[in-house]
């Protein structure tokens, strides 16, 4: 059987989505995904060059790497739990709905590890 491109749910081969429902809601992230695309890259591509940059600054001076690196991971977080758009191959396989829980899982974590970096910074762990 075929699944619903937002759900999941089985359909028949001759629809797209199980209900009206369904198409509205991938009709909104794709209108969303298509008006903040440009501006979600660009801070993407930002934010990840930032953080390797601070790792690898990390070895020089501890306090600045350490810091950076955080406030990146803190700033694509926040961006990826309001605007959580997943690769494609991660729509095709999980299908849409799925695929945009997982992304804000990711950004959970990946707020969860720039809080853990900035605690043993501060408590001078590292």
């Amino acid at each position: 059987m075929k699944k619903c491109e937002y759900c999941a749910k089985e359909i028949s081969y001759h629809e797209m989505y199980c209900s009206d429902e369904c198409q509205n809601s991938a009709n909104e992230f794709y209108e969303m995904r298509e008006k903040y695309q440009k501006a979600f890259s660009i801070i993407n591509g930002i934010f990840v060059l930032a953080i390797g940059i601070c790792i690898f600054l990390y070895a020089f001076t501890r306090g600045i790497g350490a810091l950076g690196a955080a406030v990146s991971m803190i700033i694509l977080g926040v961006m990826y739990l309001f605007l959580p758009f997943p690769p494609e191959i991660m729509i095709h396989k999980f299908k849409l709905k799925k695929a945009i829980f997982l992304s804000r899982v990711i950004a959970g974590i990946l707020i969860l590890i720039a809080v853990v970096v900035l605690i043993l910074y501060f408590t001078k762990v590292i």
